[in-house]
């Protein structure tokens, strides 16, 4: 049959089947005077009239019609040149590259065998470069000096590759594509491969790189690249070998990365999993957990916190081997009027701890509420009054409000065994490792073990006012009362200054108040045992960064790491006397 007209092969077919003329215009919607016209070979058929028929008959069109006819071969060389010179659209805007000639092969791939073969030869190629672009990406990333060259390499190739086939093309009606991956085949199901395509489209839209950036305070942003090498900087010109870090954007983290060790005289290598002693962060998730316990009804903010125990403080028997030992208190004539608020906001009037005293024994300095002076066993007595109140230890509690429903899941206000397998050491001045205390018993103001990645999923719940609600997030960051002192700490909290006045610097709840031209910033820090931490959150832009450090020279970074990264020329450093170190001459 290879030799004979159309006539004469549709005439054959027919025949075979056994359909008259008028029974094949029926199948057909052909009229049988058309038929009976191309079987005289009075008319050269259209093509989709060809279809048609060759559907009726249950054939390939290539059975009715040779496709040798001159004007068919140059409209076939038209849609391959289409077909192999389209995806370099794909310079241009990512995706058309298989966008295009995969509308061209849906469209065309029934016309001719010859359309739907390198339509898929094109395709397969086109999603293969895709893939190189990301996984180059990434090695432009992950691989020093050569990942570079990679990236540079991929497009040009592939462009070369591209302008060989349309040339082949034209010259042979061939086309070769070396490295495809086969995604789709002559031989599968049709409906499967179509599905194939669009779905690996749609994965290498979602692999393409994300925000690359992080915007600032003042709407300028820096790349990630960017603090990543200013941070291997600071960290090599400080003499700080350890620290984890998070920057927030839209109340999201968008920066999180762990550097250093967790012991550095063994090099062991600290990871986002590490547990990290969190010192006073405690306090920061004490303060959310008091207000949740406010908003449940079981304390009151106001209330003299001795009205809610049926005997005097002073008068239990101490179940620890010292924080909740009030005996001292006995003679004390101003600690009955400390409250909730004022434990949260350092204005009890104790100091920090019970051991600056020269007896070691506690006692209120001056009228609670009135003055700021930072203090540990402010916590500490709210929490054992609250430990009383509700017949839970400060673990328990913290569990059920905070750690839990936060998935926080590797942290705790005691040491756990399982700590055990991952835990970062402190280290002082001159870069020796500390022995790890672990037989801390839960305090409020000062236990916290958690890690990198728990203690982000906790200031991202604040910054989102998850746990609690916002009226209670305003309630713990608003100015409870005004800080005019020189330094937090040490000789400084004797001289008042007026420094601080235009960021009008106070004290939350649990949470240090400031304020900027972009609105509120809160503040907590950490501090012992050779940690130094900072986080510093600006809830009305959603802003925010976190800082762990396992090395007490940590905090010689902080000032220009804040500065550098979120534009914070806001916090007041010398107050928390952040330092900053003086590079080696």
């Amino acid at each position: 049959m290879s030799n004979t007209s159309i006539g004469e092969r549709l005439k054959y077919q027919r025949k075979i089947k056994g359909y008259s003329q008028e029974e094949l215009a029926h199948r057909t919607n052909v009229t049988v005077r058309t038929i009976q016209r191309i079987e005289k070979e009075e008319v050269s058929p259209h093509l989709n009239t060809i279809k048609l028929l060759a559907v009726a008959l249950e054939i390939e069109v290539d059975e009715l019609f040779p496709l040798d006819d001159p004007k068919e071969e140059t409209v076939k060389k038209k849609w391959l040149l289409l077909m192999h010179a389209t995806p370099l659209a794909g310079i241009f805007l990512p995706l058309l590259n298989v966008l295009i000639p995969l509308f061209l092969w849906i469209h065309k791939r029934e016309d001719n065998p010859i359309y739907n073969e390198h339509g898929i030869k094109v395709i397969n190629f086109q999603i293969t470069v895709l893939i190189l672009a990301v996984l180059s990406f990434v090695s432009l990333l992950t691989i020093e000096k050569w990942g570079f060259f990679i990236f540079i390499s991929v497009v040009p190739i592939c462009i070369g590759i591209i302008i060989f086939n349309i040339i082949y093309v034209v010259q042979k009606n061939k086309c070769y594509y070396p490295f495809s991956i086969p995604f789709l085949s002559l031989k599968k199901d049709k409906a499967f491969s179509l599905l194939l395509i669009l779905g690996i489209a749609m994965i290498c839209s979602c692999a393409g790189p994300k925000q690359k950036t992080v915007k600032r305070l003042d709407g300028t942003t820096i790349t990630k690249d960017s603090i990543t090498k200013k941070i291997d900087q600071l960290m090599t010109d400080a003499e700080v070998y350890g620290m984890a870090i998070s920057i927030f954007n839209d109340n999201q983290p968008v920066y999180q990365k762990v550097f250093g060790y967790k012991d550095y005289p063994n090099k062991i290598v600290l990871t986002d999993s590490t547990n990290i002693y969190g010192a006073s962060f405690s306090k920061a998730v004490f303060g959310v957990l008091v207000m949740k316990l406010v908003e449940d009804g079981i304390i009151d903010l106001d209330t003299p916190l001795e009205s809610y125990l049926p005997q005097k403080i002073y008068e239990y028997e101490p179940q620890t081997r010292w924080h909740d030992d009030f005996s001292s208190l006995k003679e004390d004539s101003l600690y009955h009027k400390i409250t909730a608020r004022m434990c949260l906001n350092h204005t009890t009037g104790f100091k920090n701890y019970r051991w600056f005293e020269k007896d070691y024994k506690l006692r209120v300095h001056q009228e609670p509420g009135t003055k700021f002076g930072y203090s540990g066993e402010g916590f500490i007595y709210l929490q054992v009054v609250l430990e009383k109140l509700t017949g839970k230890g400060l673990e328990q509690l913290a569990q059920e409000n905070i750690f839990e429903p936060l998935g926080m899941d590797n942290s705790a206000y005691e040491w756990k065994s399982r700590f055990d397998k991952d835990f970062a050491l402190g280290h002082n001045e001159h870069a020796e490792a500390l022995k790890k205390d672990k037989d801390n018993e839960p305090r409020g103001g000062g236990t916290l073990e958690t890690t990198a990645s728990d203690y982000t999923k906790f200031l991202t719940a604040v910054l989102n006012h998850k746990l609690i609600s916002k009226t209670s997030y305003d309630e713990i960051f608003s100015p409870h009362i005004r800080i005019r002192t020189e330094k937090q700490f040490s000789q400084g909290t004797t001289k008042i200054t007026d420094k601080y006045e235009d960021i009008n610097l106070g004290y939350g709840l649990g949470w240090g108040y400031f304020e900027t031209p972009y609105g509120k910033a809160v503040f907590k820090e950490g501090h012992g045992s050779g940690f130094v931490h900072h986080s510093v959150l600006f809830p009305e832009t959603g802003k925010g960064i976190m800082i762990m450090t396992n090395f007490e020279r940590g905090n010689s970074i902080f000032k220009e790491l804040l500065e550098v990264t979120l534009k914070d020329e806001y916090t007041p450093w010398e107050w928390e006397n952040y330092i900053p170190y003086k590079v080696a001459e």
